[in-house]
Protein backbone atom coordinates (compact mmCIF):
# COMPACT_ATOMS: atom_id res chain seq x y z
CA UNK A 1 0.00 0.00 0.00
CA UNK A 2 1.39 3.00 -1.08
CA UNK A 3 2.30 5.85 1.71
CA UNK A 4 -0.28 8.08 2.65
CA UNK A 5 1.38 11.59 4.73
CA UNK A 6 -0.79 13.24 7.35
CA UNK A 7 -1.66 15.85 5.16
CA UNK A 8 -3.15 14.14 2.34
CA UNK A 9 -5.15 11.58 5.18
CA UNK A 10 -6.97 14.54 6.60
CA UNK A 11 -7.94 15.78 3.18
CA UNK A 12 -8.92 12.14 2.25
CA UNK A 13 -11.45 11.43 5.01
CA UNK A 14 -12.24 15.36 5.16
CA UNK A 15 -13.78 14.96 1.20
CA UNK A 16 -15.28 11.14 2.23
CA UNK A 17 -17.51 13.06 5.02
CA UNK A 18 -18.47 15.42 2.34
CA UNK A 19 -19.25 12.96 -0.37
CA UNK A 20 -21.34 10.97 2.79
CA UNK A 21 -23.88 14.47 3.77
CA UNK A 22 -24.71 13.64 0.10
CA UNK A 23 -25.67 10.27 0.57
CA UNK A 24 -28.40 11.02 2.16
CA UNK A 25 -30.12 13.44 -0.34
CA UNK A 26 -29.58 10.86 -2.94
CA UNK A 27 -31.31 8.35 -0.63
CA UNK A 28 -34.39 10.22 -0.41
CA UNK A 29 -34.77 11.22 -4.18
CA UNK A 30 -34.10 7.79 -4.66
CA UNK A 31 -36.94 6.66 -2.52
CA UNK A 32 -39.51 9.85 -4.27
CA UNK A 33 -38.17 8.46 -7.72
CA UNK A 34 -38.31 4.06 -7.43
CA UNK A 35 -40.30 3.92 -4.52
CA UNK A 36 -37.58 1.67 -2.59
CA UNK A 37 -37.48 1.42 0.99
CA UNK A 38 -34.26 2.30 3.01
CA UNK A 39 -33.33 -1.22 3.13
CA UNK A 40 -33.32 -1.73 -0.47
CA UNK A 41 -31.49 1.69 -0.90
CA UNK A 42 -28.66 0.45 0.91
CA UNK A 43 -28.57 -2.70 -0.49
CA UNK A 44 -28.77 -0.80 -4.12
CA UNK A 45 -25.82 1.33 -2.45
CA UNK A 46 -23.45 -1.62 -1.54
CA UNK A 47 -24.17 -3.54 -4.87
CA UNK A 48 -23.56 0.28 -6.98
CA UNK A 49 -20.66 0.53 -4.89
CA UNK A 50 -18.73 -2.77 -5.55
CA UNK A 51 -19.71 -2.82 -9.41
CA UNK A 52 -17.77 0.99 -9.63
CA UNK A 53 -14.70 -0.39 -7.91
CA UNK A 54 -14.45 -3.48 -9.88
CA UNK A 55 -14.53 -1.44 -12.78
CA UNK A 56 -11.99 0.81 -10.85
CA UNK A 57 -9.88 -2.41 -10.10
CA UNK A 58 -9.61 -3.04 -14.29
CA UNK A 59 -9.14 0.50 -15.20
CA UNK A 60 -6.63 0.97 -12.41
CA UNK A 61 -5.41 -2.27 -11.30
CA UNK A 62 -5.73 -1.43 -7.61
CA UNK A 63 -4.49 -4.57 -5.36
CA UNK A 64 -5.89 -7.37 -3.08
CA UNK A 65 -7.88 -7.12 0.41
CA UNK A 66 -5.69 -7.57 3.01
CA UNK A 67 -7.62 -11.20 4.04
CA UNK A 68 -11.30 -12.70 3.68
CA UNK A 69 -11.62 -12.55 7.83
CA UNK A 70 -11.17 -9.04 7.81
CA UNK A 71 -13.97 -8.10 4.83
CA UNK A 72 -16.39 -10.38 6.08
CA UNK A 73 -16.32 -8.64 9.23
CA UNK A 74 -16.21 -5.02 7.69
CA UNK A 75 -18.73 -5.90 5.40
CA UNK A 76 -21.43 -7.03 8.09
CA UNK A 77 -20.27 -4.32 10.55
CA UNK A 78 -21.43 -1.94 7.54
CA UNK A 79 -24.82 -4.02 6.90
CA UNK A 80 -25.28 -3.96 11.05
CA UNK A 81 -24.93 -0.42 11.30
CA UNK A 82 -26.94 0.74 8.08
CA UNK A 83 -29.91 -1.15 9.06
CA UNK A 84 -29.68 -0.21 12.98
CA UNK A 85 -29.76 3.32 11.83
CA UNK A 86 -33.01 3.13 9.68
CA UNK A 87 -34.38 0.97 12.30
CA UNK A 88 -33.06 3.73 15.21
CA UNK A 89 -35.11 6.82 12.52
CA UNK A 90 -38.19 4.35 12.39
CA UNK A 91 -38.58 4.19 16.64
CA UNK A 92 -37.46 7.51 17.34
CA UNK A 93 -37.44 9.80 14.16
CA UNK A 94 -34.19 11.20 12.00
CA UNK A 95 -33.37 13.81 14.19
CA UNK A 96 -33.06 12.43 17.23
CA UNK A 97 -31.62 9.16 15.57
CA UNK A 98 -28.91 11.14 13.84
CA UNK A 99 -27.69 12.88 16.84
CA UNK A 100 -27.21 9.77 18.82
CA UNK A 101 -25.60 7.61 15.76
CA UNK A 102 -23.34 10.17 14.81
CA UNK A 103 -22.54 11.52 18.46
CA UNK A 104 -22.03 7.90 20.01
CA UNK A 105 -19.41 7.63 17.03
CA UNK A 106 -16.64 9.79 17.88
CA UNK A 107 -17.17 8.95 21.66
CA UNK A 108 -16.68 4.87 21.61
CA UNK A 109 -14.24 5.49 18.66
CA UNK A 110 -12.27 7.20 21.32
CA UNK A 111 -12.92 4.89 23.90
CA UNK A 112 -11.73 1.78 21.56
CA UNK A 113 -8.38 3.57 20.35
CA UNK A 114 -7.31 4.13 23.71
CA UNK A 115 -8.09 0.73 24.51
CA UNK A 116 -7.18 -1.20 21.94
CA UNK A 117 -4.89 1.22 19.49
CA UNK A 118 -2.60 2.98 22.70
CA UNK A 119 -4.24 6.35 20.73
CA UNK A 120 -4.08 9.32 23.19
CA UNK A 121 -7.57 11.75 22.55
CA UNK A 122 -5.93 14.78 24.55
CA UNK A 123 -7.33 18.01 26.08
CA UNK A 124 -7.92 19.29 22.68
CA UNK A 125 -9.40 15.94 21.61
CA UNK A 126 -11.83 15.68 24.22
CA UNK A 127 -12.63 19.42 23.42
CA UNK A 128 -13.32 19.12 20.23
CA UNK A 129 -15.48 16.40 20.93
CA UNK A 130 -17.77 18.27 23.41
CA UNK A 131 -18.21 21.19 20.71
CA UNK A 132 -19.01 18.57 17.93
CA UNK A 133 -21.82 17.26 19.99
CA UNK A 134 -23.06 20.22 21.05
CA UNK A 135 -22.92 21.52 16.81
CA UNK A 136 -24.83 18.51 16.16
CA UNK A 137 -27.25 18.65 18.56
CA UNK A 138 -28.07 22.01 17.39
CA UNK A 139 -28.17 21.50 14.20
CA UNK A 140 -29.72 18.76 14.09
CA UNK A 141 -32.61 19.07 16.84
CA UNK A 142 -33.18 22.41 15.40
CA UNK A 143 -37.06 22.82 14.83
CA UNK A 144 -37.55 19.21 14.97
CA UNK A 145 -39.70 17.04 17.27
CA UNK A 146 -37.56 14.89 19.63
CA UNK A 147 -38.92 11.50 20.47
CA UNK A 148 -36.67 9.33 22.77
CA UNK A 149 -37.25 6.02 22.76
CA UNK A 150 -35.60 3.17 24.28
CA UNK A 151 -35.47 1.24 21.45
CA UNK A 152 -35.00 3.69 19.25
CA UNK A 153 -31.59 4.62 21.49
CA UNK A 154 -30.65 1.13 21.05
CA UNK A 155 -30.59 1.07 17.59
CA UNK A 156 -28.67 4.14 17.48
CA UNK A 157 -26.04 3.05 19.65
CA UNK A 158 -25.65 -0.49 17.64
CA UNK A 159 -25.34 1.29 14.36
CA UNK A 160 -22.59 3.75 16.22
CA UNK A 161 -20.92 0.52 17.64
CA UNK A 162 -21.19 -0.98 14.06
CA UNK A 163 -19.76 1.85 12.35
CA UNK A 164 -16.46 2.48 15.32
CA UNK A 165 -15.94 -1.25 14.64
CA UNK A 166 -15.24 -0.48 10.85
CA UNK A 167 -13.18 2.70 12.07
CA UNK A 168 -10.52 1.00 14.54
CA UNK A 169 -10.70 -2.65 12.26
CA UNK A 170 -8.99 -0.37 9.32
CA UNK A 171 -7.07 1.96 11.29
CA UNK A 172 -5.22 -0.94 13.31
CA UNK A 173 -4.76 -3.10 9.87
CA UNK A 174 -3.93 -0.93 6.91
CA UNK A 175 -4.41 -3.06 3.66
CA UNK A 176 -5.57 -1.56 0.05
CA UNK A 177 -8.42 0.58 0.61
CA UNK A 178 -10.22 0.19 -2.20
CA UNK A 179 -10.40 -3.48 -2.70
CA UNK A 180 -11.34 -4.23 0.97
CA UNK A 181 -14.11 -1.67 0.54
CA UNK A 182 -15.22 -3.73 -2.85
CA UNK A 183 -15.26 -6.26 -0.73
CA UNK A 184 -17.12 -5.12 2.20
CA UNK A 185 -19.65 -4.05 0.17
CA UNK A 186 -20.38 -7.40 -1.75
CA UNK A 187 -20.41 -9.28 1.77
CA UNK A 188 -22.83 -6.42 3.12
CA UNK A 189 -25.03 -6.09 0.14
CA UNK A 190 -25.82 -10.16 0.49
CA UNK A 191 -26.12 -9.74 4.53
CA UNK A 192 -28.87 -6.81 3.40
CA UNK A 193 -30.71 -8.66 0.12
CA UNK A 194 -33.08 -11.08 2.43
CA UNK A 195 -34.34 -7.90 3.85
CA UNK A 196 -34.53 -6.04 0.55
CA UNK A 197 -35.99 -8.71 -1.28
CA UNK A 198 -39.07 -8.61 1.72
CA UNK A 199 -39.14 -4.58 1.62
CA UNK A 200 -39.43 -4.51 -2.56
CA UNK A 201 -36.17 -4.96 -4.39
CA UNK A 202 -36.77 -3.21 -7.62
CA UNK A 203 -37.83 0.36 -7.95
CA UNK A 204 -40.21 1.49 -9.58
CA UNK A 205 -41.73 4.84 -11.45
CA UNK A 206 -39.30 6.62 -13.25
CA UNK A 207 -36.33 3.99 -14.12
CA UNK A 208 -33.99 5.96 -15.59
CA UNK A 209 -33.97 8.41 -12.83
CA UNK A 210 -33.84 5.54 -10.33
CA UNK A 211 -31.06 4.24 -12.20
CA UNK A 212 -28.81 7.20 -12.47
CA UNK A 213 -29.47 8.16 -8.66
CA UNK A 214 -28.10 4.35 -7.66
CA UNK A 215 -25.68 4.71 -9.95
CA UNK A 216 -24.60 8.13 -8.29
CA UNK A 217 -24.81 6.40 -4.91
CA UNK A 218 -22.92 3.97 -5.67
CA UNK A 219 -20.18 5.91 -6.98
CA UNK A 220 -19.88 8.91 -4.69
CA UNK A 221 -20.91 9.00 -0.93
CA UNK A 222 -19.85 5.26 -1.58
CA UNK A 223 -17.08 4.19 -3.86
CA UNK A 224 -15.37 7.02 -3.41
CA UNK A 225 -16.10 8.11 0.04
CA UNK A 226 -15.47 4.69 1.82
CA UNK A 227 -12.00 4.23 -0.42
CA UNK A 228 -10.61 7.64 0.68
CA UNK A 229 -11.79 6.91 4.46
CA UNK A 230 -9.96 3.58 4.33
CA UNK A 231 -6.91 5.47 2.85
CA UNK A 232 -6.86 8.45 5.44
CA UNK A 233 -6.87 5.82 7.76
CA UNK A 234 -3.88 4.37 7.17
CA UNK A 235 -2.39 8.37 7.97
CA UNK A 236 -4.57 9.58 10.88
CA UNK A 237 -5.76 8.23 14.46
CA UNK A 238 -9.34 6.48 14.74
CA UNK A 239 -10.87 9.33 16.65
CA UNK A 240 -9.80 12.77 14.64
CA UNK A 241 -10.89 10.79 11.81
CA UNK A 242 -14.25 9.77 13.13
CA UNK A 243 -15.00 13.82 14.51
CA UNK A 244 -14.03 14.55 11.11
CA UNK A 245 -16.58 12.57 9.74
CA UNK A 246 -19.33 15.04 11.96
CA UNK A 247 -18.71 17.07 8.49
CA UNK A 248 -21.43 14.56 6.89
CA UNK A 249 -24.72 16.69 8.17
CA UNK A 250 -23.16 20.09 7.36
CA UNK A 251 -23.12 18.87 3.89
CA UNK A 252 -26.38 17.51 4.21
CA UNK A 253 -27.26 20.32 5.25
CA UNK A 254 -26.22 22.55 2.77
CA UNK A 255 -27.80 20.24 0.04
CA UNK A 256 -30.94 20.57 1.79
CA UNK A 257 -30.51 24.21 1.22
CA UNK A 258 -29.29 24.48 -1.98
CA UNK A 259 -31.01 21.35 -3.24
CA UNK A 260 -33.81 20.88 -2.19
CA UNK A 261 -34.83 24.20 -0.62
CA UNK A 262 -34.54 23.72 2.79
CA UNK A 263 -34.20 26.45 5.06
CA UNK A 264 -31.45 27.21 7.67
CA UNK A 265 -32.22 29.04 11.25
CA UNK A 266 -29.68 30.88 12.99
CA UNK A 267 -29.18 28.18 15.43
CA UNK A 268 -28.43 25.62 12.87
CA UNK A 269 -26.19 27.54 11.39
CA UNK A 270 -24.42 28.10 14.30
CA UNK A 271 -24.27 24.45 15.31
CA UNK A 272 -22.96 23.78 11.79
CA UNK A 273 -20.42 26.46 12.48
CA UNK A 274 -19.47 25.08 15.87
CA UNK A 275 -19.15 21.44 13.76
CA UNK A 276 -16.86 22.77 11.41
CA UNK A 277 -14.89 24.33 14.30
CA UNK A 278 -14.61 21.08 16.36
CA UNK A 279 -13.20 19.25 13.36
CA UNK A 280 -10.89 22.06 12.99
CA UNK A 281 -9.42 20.84 16.58
CA UNK A 282 -8.24 17.44 16.04
CA UNK A 283 -6.94 18.39 12.33
CA UNK A 284 -4.52 20.81 13.43
CA UNK A 285 -3.66 18.30 16.41
CA UNK A 286 -2.62 15.86 14.16
CA UNK A 287 -0.94 17.74 11.65
CA UNK A 288 1.55 19.25 14.98
CA UNK A 289 1.85 15.64 16.19
CA UNK A 290 3.05 14.47 12.62
CA UNK A 291 6.61 14.78 13.03
CA UNK A 292 6.76 12.33 15.66
CA UNK A 293 5.53 9.12 14.44
CA UNK A 294 4.41 7.87 17.60
CA UNK A 295 2.28 10.75 18.20
CA UNK A 296 0.06 9.19 15.27
CA UNK A 297 -0.03 5.76 15.97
Amino acid sequence: MTHVSVRRGLLYVSIAATAWGSGGAAGALLYRAGGLGPVSTSFWRFASGAVMLLLAARLFGLGRPAGLGRIVVTGGAMAVYQTAYFAAIAESGLAVATVITIGATPVLVAAGARLLLGERLGVAGLGAVAVALTGLAMLTLDGGSAAFSVAGTAWSLLSAAGYAGVTLLNRARAGEPYATAMGGFVVGGLCLLPLALAQGLLPRGDLLTSSVIIAYLGAVPTALAYGLFFTGLAAVRATTAAVISLVEPVGAAVIGVFVLGERLTAQSVAGAVLLLAAVALPALDEKRGSADPAATL
